[in-house]
């Protein structure tokens, strides 16, 4: 692996015209697929899309960001127990994966290797773009990819070559995340100081000022991530976990 690819990192929206290999893309799906996985049952999968028409299909449901459209390859990272529970049927062996837990460990195993092909991605020269929308409207993709049930959409990337060289994204410092034996839990004082430097760069402060906000905190709760769209959102997202039959409680 390249030197510092992990910090000097960032995410790229816009791609060159330039496809990529089947055969690259293949051996960094592979590399991906080394990644750990909750009792080597590798209860994921993932679709990947090329085609334009599946692509503009894909697009609204991901709030028509360019880079579903304007990326060659679209990785959609699907928690799938319905592979496993198949197998199980046809070797005499009764599947319970039916449940919330079950939903967890997959998505947690999509998860994992969404990363680590993330990293195999970055590694060859590729840029990627995590998308936050897919749970957002899982309901809406499920019907595209045509998911079956015990199939949840749980994260995904756009893939290709970069056309830009954009700046990183802020990070906390690391002591904001990193909790030594036991959990130790923020003063006011830890919270001014840990998010001060945040506060205070350049486009955090236009971000408050675009917003007509008092703080960028404000941007975030009522702009960007408001309570009546989680809420919403989370409605749909337990119902698409019951359809597909992961809520026998």
């Amino acid at each position: 692996m390249k030197d510092d690819i992990l910090l000097s990192r960032r995410t790229i929206r816009k791609y060159t015209s330039k496809p990529v290999d089947d055969e690259l893309l293949n051996e960094i799906l592979k590399k991906g697929c080394r990644a750990s996985t909750t009792g080597n049952m590798q209860v994921y999968s993932i679709v990947i899309s090329k085609g334009e028409d599946v692509k503009k299909e894909l697009a609204p449901f991901h709030f028509n960001q360019k880079m579903v459209t304007g990326a060659p390859v679209v990785l959609t990272f699907c928690a799938d127990f319905n592979r496993f529970n198949r197998w199980c049927e046809m070797r005499n062996a009764r599947p319970g994966y039916d449940n919330f837990l079950s939903f967890i460990t997959a998505a947690i195993d999509a998860l994992l290797v969404a990363q680590t092909v993330c990293i195999a991605a970055e590694d060859e020269g590729l840029g990627i773009c995590y998308l936050g929308t897919t749970t957002y409207m899982a309901h809406k993709i499920i019907e595209v990819l045509r998911l079956p049930p015990g199939v949840v959409p749980v994260t995904t990337v756009t893939l290709g070559w970069p056309d830009e060289y954009p700046e990183q994204a802020d990070r906390l410092p690391l002591e904001a995340v990193i909790h030594h034996e036991r959990y130790q839990d923020y003063a006011p004082g830890d919270i001014e100081r840990l998010y001060s430097q945040k506060e205070a760069r350049a486009d955090s402060q236009q971000f408050v000022r675009e917003n007509n906000k008092e703080t960028l905190a404000q941007v975030f709760t009522d702009v960007r991530y408001k309570k009546e769209d989680n809420v919403h959102f989370s409605k749909i997202l337990l119902q698409v976990l019951k359809d597909q039959g992961f809520m026998n409680q």
